[in-house]
């Protein structure tokens, strides 16, 4: 099996079905690609409305659709990795869609020693045709035609979450997302992975993905500064933890900008 496509879902909506259409219309061999979609912290309609949906829409392909009564997308993300069988791992959110020749591009682009990245398109919920100003495609601009990359230079932008990539599974291992955290806990689950990140590259405009901000949803909603910079505090605390046991292999500039970034969402809400 060339890739795992994981998805976490927590009570989807209609969007979910953009979601996986979009992973049945790839161009990319569908006896390359297993599809790892994890349901938690709920069951029904969910379970039967997914189910059905998987019956009539993707026989031929592999599927591991699971269900757990634990909720937390770190959880589902986890449980997703325990049976992961691809050498390359990709994450897709459910409210999030992709390009037909994503996981094609991505994998041509990728290697055992490399993190493939792809084209970030941010969009309001209900208003897809327009393109919102977005970081990581200001990144990816600045970036894509350059050769070489250090995880302290812009390209480090793709590097706060585990989508709009792909990522050989030697990288991460055993290793897994801290079910502690609630917020941060995709950017310290990629600094966790990053003493095997070397070597990045990029494929070209046509693999989008499609980033759907939504009111409500769990990159939207915001905290009182009293809990975020408790929040600050723990995620400081386990990056160094993590950067320190194994300071030889961690880049230091890249953790100092983890360090950076996390202090700077207190000042920014």
């Amino acid at each position: 099996m060339k890739i795992s496509v994981i998805i976490p879902s927590y009570k989807p909506q209609a969007y979910i079905w953009e979601c996986l259409d979009s992973i049945k219309n790839q161009t990319f061999s569908k006896e390359d690609f297993e599809i790892i979609l994890v349901l938690n912290g709920c069951k029904e309609p969910y379970y039967s409305q997914i189910r059905n949906y998987i019956e009539q829409n993707l026989s031929g392909y592999s599927v591991n659709f699971i269900q757990t009564d634990q909720g937390g997308v770190s959880n589902a993300r986890n449980i997703a990795l325990d049976v992961a069988r691809g050498e390359y791992v990709t994450f897709i959110d459910d409210d999030d869609y992709i390009s037909p020749k994503y996981l094609e591009e991505l994998y041509q682009a990728a290697s055992p020693d490399t993190v493939s990245l792809c084209y970030p398109y941010a969009f309001n919920d209900g208003d897809a045709d327009n393109q919102l100003e977005f970081y990581v495609t200001n990144a990816y601009k600045k970036c894509h035609l350059k050769t070489k990359h250090r995880l302290s230079s812009k390209v480090r932008k793709y590097f706060s979450g585990p989508c709009m990539k792909l990522i050989p599974m030697s990288f991460i291992q055993d290793r897994r997302f801290d079910v502690r955290f609630k917020n941060g806990e995709d950017s310290l689950f990629m600094f966790l992975i990053s003493d095997k990140i070397d070597k990045i590259s990029f494929t070209t405009e046509d693999a989008v993905y499609y980033r759907r901000f939504r009111k409500g949803s769990a990159i939207s909603l915001h905290s009182d500064k009293k809990q975020i910079a408790k929040v600050i505090i723990r995620l400081i605390r386990a990056y160094s933890m993590t950067y320190f046991k194994a300071i030889n292999r961690y880049n230091f500039c890249f953790y100092a900008t983890r360090i950076l970034g996390a202090v700077k969402v207190l000042f920014i809400r």
